[in-house]
């Protein structure tokens, strides 16, 4: 089903503080995109063009993109790299895969494929280093795939080097707790996609229902399960987020399912990387 409600893109900008951030690297311009579902319903043509070209518009020294990018077929991802091969960047395009990058036959080879002959590099449980050595970014298997193995990933890393984690389901920062992650980024949530007042989002407000309520009661409170399917951890549904000593950021996302997005529009991300001593705040 088409999506009811819309709303315009925003472009949120972040300062993302990194403890032992080389000072060749302080003031680096990330850009994040998660959640296209280009699929004909839950993207327009218009809104992707927006995207790419705030994307642009900033000069960014790197884009991340954080799964998702296609819904339920794989023929979309044929147009949508025609899209994203206008993406620019100075050091490139680096991505992980979604849920549904990964869930139907063949889906994760046509989406690797596609994007790689545009040159986005997609990282499988794999590291690159196109800010160098001291700065990897890492790119997870989807939480779901069964294939999800950070162990011997972060075993390849030194402790004392900072890291940037790309992983798409934000449920995973609760397993990476035990590695360093000096930011993790996902997506996956489309931030609740209905935010109400005095609620990051909607899914959020219904889980504190439920936990007042007697279980007999749980099937009564509407859309609970089909929410609690998405993520355990809705209050990291959006925005940026401590997790013991390691950052997550979590990205609104472009494409939004039936009902729309109210309080919660799509999101292009923007961070810039400083030193752990300056002030980490949102501008």
């Amino acid at each position: 089903m088409y999506p009811i409600f819309t709303e315009s893109l925003s472009v949120d900008k972040v300062t993302i503080a990194i403890a032992d951030l080389p000072p060749s690297l302080e003031g680096t311009k990330i850009v994040q995109l998660s959640d296209l579902h280009y699929d004909g319903q839950r993207l327009s043509e218009n809104l992707l063009q927006d995207a790419i070209e705030a994307s642009n518009q900033e000069e960014p020294d790197l884009i991340l993109l954080t799964g998702d990018y296609i819904t339920d077929s794989t023929k979309p991802i044929e147009p949508l790299v025609l899209h994203l091969k206008h993406l620019r960047s100075r050091l490139g395009i680096y991505a992980c895969l979604g849920n549904h990058d990964v869930y139907y036959p063949n889906s994760r080879k046509a989406v690797v494929e596609a994007m790689t002959r545009i040159g986005i590099e997609v990282l499988w449980n794999a590291i690159a280093h196109p800010l160098g050595a001291e700065l990897p970014i890492v790119g997870l298997a989807d939480f779901w795939s069964g294939e999800f193995r950070p162990t011997p990933v972060f075993a390849q890393l030194d402790p004392n080097v900072p890291r940037i984690v790309l992983s798409h389901n934000p449920d995973t920062a609760a397993i990476l707790k035990k590695w360093r992650v000096d930011l993790q980024l996902s997506g996956h949530t489309h931030g609740g996609q209905i935010a109400l007042p005095g609620w990051d989002s909607a899914p959020l407000m219904l889980q504190s229902l439920r936990s007042h309520l007697h279980p007999s009661l749980w099937g009564f409170v509407p859309l609970m399960k089909k929410c609690a399917c998405v993520v355990k951890h809705w209050e990291w549904g959006r925005g940026l987020h401590q997790i013991g000593d390691n950052q997550l950021y979590v990205n609104r996302g472009l494409g939004s399912y039936f009902p729309g997005r109210y309080g919660c529009p799509p999101e292009v991300t923007v961070m810039t990387l400083v030193c752990r001593s300056s002030e980490l705040r949102l501008m």
